[in-house]
């Protein structure tokens, strides 16, 4: 185990990577980060300097603390109750911990299909390996692994110091211009995540275990004990499972939500198979785009395993370059030159790391004109889940539509053959709706030692949450799917269409009080208007259930008629299949 380091404060102006941050009214006030560097040899770490403290903070600070013990007991329905001793360390490497004990952990005990292969030894420690997340580039490994009185590793965390906030996918820089503006160092931060990668899994690994729950409880607390004693500004929980999400919110973690775009395999057959689940105009569009491929003398190959050569990687690596350099635009240019946009977070060796260590698990796609490859997209595959992760082509290639036959059509068939469940196509981009791909909510967790600015950040997650949810549910609504398709994908959707289905089935209930039939199927939303409409007219002049609607319906004629008639309407009508009321005949 690695012995404690310590880390002292050099005068030195600069640190081990660019801070886009830093503004030269920052550097005015005396707040500019100092260098760090260190000397490592056999298990020992010492820092002769860290980055991001104050100036004139000369206080020795502890960046490998030593391990701390937990006593934890079984749970009740375990025959050998006795308390046990659990020690938390942290360690500078993942290199450190075993692959097996880190897989142990890393496999979904309640779920052990949901294989993540961003979660695995071999993925993490081939970003370590090629030096792709690693101190020089702002990500100084720190995870955290526990270990019972036999050694046995029970439980770990993947950590990260961070002197940035690029690589994310959940942004904060408007957070750490608001602590610059008051005088504060927002960087460095800690930072629980899979680097580079937006996708959710667990985050606090935990070995499967009968006392596996005070486990996850110690670690978390080891994690608020380490945000405190290295003086940082803040720990971050980034793309957590939607349980750890519940589970943190009780330990004082603010939570924030996200969007992403995910395609559902509804045990089709075949790509045609899932198209007759679109409407009519959207399944015309996509053929119309699949045809302009071999129109362009594209071929399509997937490859996987040993299919991929070390030349593919190779060539994979300038597609991805000619991504991260985009120099389409004069604007993009200007992103470029001050480190906005276009930073190269990957290494050449991390993709031929990836190759060798993850075999089967890796999905290549490539295009090839003339015998040539002209653009990739990478994937990785899960236990029940296709992941694409990175797209890319040649400078001067340029073909209509080939963008979406290979990261998003192609991925659907690739999930149709395999049988997967479903695919995750990445961060951002509303173009995927229209191609089959519907958001979901994202979650992550954060963590401040300043109260302060803890209630105001956690005030503004409070608006921003309304708002995700708000978005969700619209576009959601503006999907290329059947109606009944989309009702059928609002049962397993995030919380903003879930409520909005919630407030169908209120108004379903409050319906059926007034004896009108809707059968027992979830009402379309014309099939809600009527019965608004029949309630408006019989006297029921609460418009709670309005916002189930797109628009309100006249009021006008409305109010005139319910004045006229309501008197003489009985709350005995039933809506038949054409969507009109019948009345109901007495005998």
């Amino acid at each position: 185990m690695a012995s404690p380091a310590v880390a002292t404060r050099h005068p030195s102006p600069s640190f081990f990577g660019p801070d886009p941050r830093r503004r030269p009214l920052l550097r005015r006030r005396g707040h500019s980060p100092s260098k760090l560097g260190f000397r490592r040899s056999g298990l020992q770490l010492k820092v002769t300097a860290i980055f991001g403290w104050i100036r004139g903070d000369t206080r020795t600070r502890e960046l490998s603390p030593s391990a701390e013990s937990y006593t934890l007991t079984g749970s009740a329905s375990e025959v050998d109750t006795k308390s046990r001793e659990v020690s938390v360390a942290v360690v500078s490497s993942i290199m450190d911990i075993p692959s097996e004990d880190w897989d142990a952990c890393a496999v979904d005990s309640v779920d052990p299909d949901k294989f993540n292969p961003f979660l695995t030894h071999a993925f993490l420690s081939s970003l370590e390996e090629s030096g792709s997340a690693v101190k020089e580039t702002g990500w100084l490994p720190l995870h955290v692994v526990a270990r019972d009185e036999n050694e046995t590793v029970v439980g770990v965390v993947p950590l990260y110091l961070k002197s940035h906030s690029r690589g994310e996918f959940v942004f904060d820089q408007s957070w750490a211009e608001a602590y610059y503006s008051y005088g504060l160092e927002y960087y460095p931060k800690l930072q629980s995540c899979v680097p580079f990668t937006p996708v959710t899994g667990q985050r606090i690994l935990v070995r499967d275990t009968p006392y596996s729950d005070q486990v996850f409880e110690a670690l978390v607390k080891e994690l608020k004990s380490l945000t405190t004693k290295l003086k940082v500004s803040s720990l971050h929980i980034t793309f957590p499972s939607e349980g750890e999400f519940s589970k943190l919110k009780d330990s004082e973690f603010l939570q924030r939500i996200g969007m992403q775009y995910h395609w559902r395999n509804r045990d089709y057959k075949s790509f045609d198979e899932f198209l007759m689940d679109l409407k009519q105009p959207k399944r015309k569009n996509i053929r119309q785009e699949r045809k302009k491929i071999p129109a362009q003398n594209l071929k399509m190959k997937r490859l996987r395993g040993d299919e991929i050569k070390s030349d593919h990687w190779d060539t994979f690596y300038k597609f991805y370059r000619n991504t991260t350099d985009n120099q389409f635009s004069p604007i993009l240019h200007f992103l470029i030159i001050f480190k906005i946009w276009g930073r190269p977070y990957l290494t050449r060796e991390f993709f031929h790391r990836l190759g060798e260590k993850m075999g089967d698990k890796v999905m290549l796609i490539v295009a090839e004109h003339d015998d040539k490859h002209v653009a990739g997209a990478l994937n990785l595959i899960g236990g029940d889940t296709l992941f694409g992760r990175l797209w890319g082509c040649l400078p001067n290639a340029y073909f209509p539509n080939l963008h979406f036959e290979a990261c998003y059509y192609q991925a659907i068939e690739a999930a149709i053959e395999l049988n997967l469940s479903k695919v995750e196509a990445g961060a951002q981009g509303e173009h995927k709706i229209q191609r089959g791909y519907l958001p979901v909510t994202t979650y992550s967790c954060h963590y401040f030692l300043d109260s302060g600015f803890g209630t105001a950040i956690g005030n503004y997650l409070a608006h921003e949450m309304a708002q995700v949810k708000h978005v969700i549910k619209v576009l959601h609504d503006s999907g290329p799917y059947k109606e009944d398709i989309l009702n059928e994908f609002l049962l397993t959707q995030g919380d903003g269409v879930r409520s909005f289905h919630r407030r169908k089935e209120r108004a379903r209930k409050k319906l059926s009080e007034c004896h009108i039939d809707i059968s027992a199927k979830i009402p379309a939303k014309k099939d809600i208007r009527y019965c608004l409409i029949m309630l408006f007219v019989l006297g029921y002049k609460d418009w709670f259930f309005l916002p189930l609607i797109n628009q309100r319906p006249r009021r006008t004629k409305l109010q005139k008629l319910s004045q006229t008639r309501a008197c003489q309407l009985q709350p005995a009508f039933a809506l038949d299949c054409t969507g009109s009321f019948v009345k109901h005949t007495t005998g």
